[in-house]
């Protein structure tokens, strides 16, 4: 990829030779695309799913880490939006949603929630935000069942002395079973880091608003690959991954995820 990123190609993929820089710079500088706001994007993707998807998913694992009827059902049903396709999953709301004929819109309508349908996936921003919202459905169960495996690791023993010692529910969770959840945290958030920063299809399939306000890096990427061949895409692509290891870096050198406390 950083051999192709510096070499010359024709729109039909035949190498023309060396280019220097020059696909470097056309990847961030190419007319009609504000790169600022595709990595503004590129962060706010990331930080909205990968935050959001641990908030939920510690509520969601301290419920199914309880004793009730049909837990196992209730694990099973967890898990259904990784075990299918992501592609599959996506596709189900962008017809759902749909205005003329989508069954998502319908139930917003009749419940009065909208006045008439949607176009949700017609322009930038309402597209985006919706595309979080399914990328967060789909990252739930990942993150879940991180986080339920680590609490599943919390010693009944310590959690009921800190009972005994006056503590309250919040006070136990907070101070006892929160910082003992760190490394399953730390995991669970830097495998996410990772793949929402590469994720493709949900935006790809959702956005069908025209231009790049919608894009990330990496729907960005796919463009040029059309548009502009894989010498400017490969670039971009290199560009990327070098931002993804530097966030990874300051994660884990800032918040330093697995060190003891």
């Amino acid at each position: 990829m950083v051999y192709t990123s510096f070499r010359k190609f024709n729109r039909i993929g035949v190498e023309r030779g060396g280019a220097g820089f020059d696909n470097y710079q056309q990847a961030l500088d190419y007319p009609g695309v504000n790169i600022g706001r595709v990595f503004l994007n590129t962060f706010i993707w990331v930080a909205v799913v990968t935050v959001v998807s641990i908030v939920i998913s510690l509520f969601l694992a301290q419920f199914l880490n309880k004793q009730f009827r049909g837990r196992k059902l209730v694990r099973l049903a967890v898990v259904v939006p990784w075990a299918a396709s992501v592609v599959m999953t996506t596709s189900i709301f962008f017809y759902g949603l749909n205005p003329d004929y989508g069954i998502i819109n319908r139930f917003l309508v009749d419940v009065g929630i909208l006045d008439s349908p949607y176009g949700f996936t017609k322009s930038a921003v309402p597209a985006f935000i919706t595309a979080m919202v399914v990328a967060i459905f789909v990252s739930l169960p990942f993150t879940t069942y991180t986080i339920l495996s680590g609490l599943q690791g919390v010693p009944d023993d310590v959690v009921e002395a800190a009972y005994v010692d006056g503590a309250s529910a919040w006070q136990r969770y907070t101070k006892v079973i929160l910082p003992m959840l760190r490394p399953a945290i730390s995991i669970a958030t830097l495998i996410m880091i990772i793949n929402v920063f590469n994720s493709l299809p949900i935006l790809q399939i959702l956005v069908e608003a025209p231009g790049y306000d919608a894009d990330i890096t990496t729907t960005l990427i796919f463009k040029y690959k059309t548009v502009l061949g894989p010498g400017v895409a490969s670039a971009l692509s290199v560009v990327n991954f070098l931002v993804v290891m530097t966030v990874i870096a300051v994660y884990l050198a800032v918040l330093r995820p697995t060190k003891d406390r």
